[in-house]
């Protein structure tokens, strides 16, 4: 594995930087994949949430190679899913996942998010899901308004009471999908979606959040550097006691000072706004 060239902390969010996408990807493959088969030996079972978007390919290409992943003792869930696609879509989000990742290994149990079904019974039936014993592992991301899953600004709520449920997207966020290739243009991307809600991705025991691109460089600058608040969802993220950020060279921009050293947005500590 490929050392970072650079890392830092904020509050208790761990970053570390990487030269490139695959080398990110590596990475926080490997990472996650030693503590699933740290995990497995301790307890025997493990229950996982994962993202899907672009910005996990190369992270769920390299952890599907992975050799001694003893897949069949882990459930898998997700985290979002839009309202109003029908059943085969591509852009749905478990078709993402079944071709980057279930359709590749052999998981014990895969939850998929069923938005054709009635959204407040499926929103309970999924609530009961994630609920049957607690999730040890999330894979997530932060999108370019600085949501995590569909957890955009205006519906963020860090006290949630709900740990499933129906949110509209906001402008940003349906922009990106179009950015990121997965829809023609804006009047095509869904306007509603099921999501986790934060204190269901905040209660994961690890969470491996990892970031690249360009795009999202403003994202995770607000991540680091901003008050924590629902203006920026995925600053939330510096509260949790053990998540790590995997960026790249792209999205956490590396300025160097006069002593030619390497240094990136503030690593101050900043309270709830």
């Amino acid at each position: 594995m490929k050392n970072p060239i650079h890392t830092a902390t904020v509050d208790q969010l761990n970053i570390k930087v990487y030269a490139d996408r695959p080398s990110l990807g590596n990475a926080a493959a490997e990472q996650v994949a030693i503590k699933i088969k740290e995990m497995l030996a301790q307890k025997g079972e493990l229950r996982m949430v994962f993202a899907a978007a672009p910005s996990q390919n190369e992270f769920l290409e390299a952890l599907v190679q992975t050799a001694g992943i003893d897949w069949s003792k882990i459930t898998a869930l997700h985290m979002d899913e839009y309202i109003g696609l029908p059943a085969d879509a591509s852009q749905s989000f478990g078709a993402y996942l079944r071709q980057h990742l279930f359709d590749k290994v052999t998981f014990g149990k895969v939850h998929f998010i069923d938005s054709t079904n009635e959204i407040e019974a499926e929103c309970v039936r999924y609530t009961g899901l994630l609920r049957e014993k607690p999730i040890d592992i999330v894979c997530l991301g932060i999108g370019e308004n600085g949501h995590i899953a569909f957890n955009d600004p205006p519906v963020a709520d860090f006290q949630d009471k709900a740990w499933v449920k129906p949110v509209e997207l906001d402008r940003a966020c349906r922009l990106q999908q179009v950015n990121d290739g997965c829809f023609p243009t804006l009047d095509d991307v869904p306007t509603h979606a099921i999501t986790l809600t934060i204190p269901a991705l905040m209660s994961g025991r690890l969470l491996f959040c990892m970031v690249p691109g360009i795009s999202k460089r403003h994202a995770v600058r607000k991540t680091l550097n901003e008050p924590i608040s629902t203006s920026c969802p995925s600053s939330v993220l510096r509260e949790h006691p053990a998540c790590i950020l995997f960026t790249d060279k792209d999205s956490y921009k590396l300025e160097v000072d006069e002593r030619g050293a390497a240094y990136g947005p503030s690593p101050k500590k900043r309270t709830r706004h």
